[in-house]
């Protein structure tokens, strides 16, 4: 299956709730769970992000559909990237 990897920041709603963090990451593993997304894991970062939640879904769609339901609570703004493995990227580049 496809790999993501979602950047987020925290809102102002976000970061004053900050201490629910733990939680929502929970409730977002579960959410992600039921949408049939293997999260695998979940960073708490320094710098220019927030965070990193690196996941693997079916497709565009059903992650597309995830991050928009996160998005829609308020806490956090993501931006989200289709990652490649080597196995993914090599009939990629057997095309150049």
């Amino acid at each position: 299956m496809p790999q993501y990897i979602f950047l987020f920041k925290f809102t102002d709603q976000g970061i004053r709730n900050v201490k629910d963090t733990a939680k929502r990451a929970k409730g977002f593993e579960d959410l992600a769970k039921s949408m049939g997304i293997t999260v695998h894991t979940i960073l708490w970062t320094l710098g220019r992000y927030d965070g990193v939640i690196i996941v693997e879904g079916p497709n565009d769609e059903t992650i597309a559909s995830l991050v928009l339901k996160v998005g829609s609570l308020g806490n956090l703004k993501t931006e989200t990237l289709r990652a490649f493995d080597r196995r993914e990227i090599e009939p990629v580049l057997s095309r150049i």
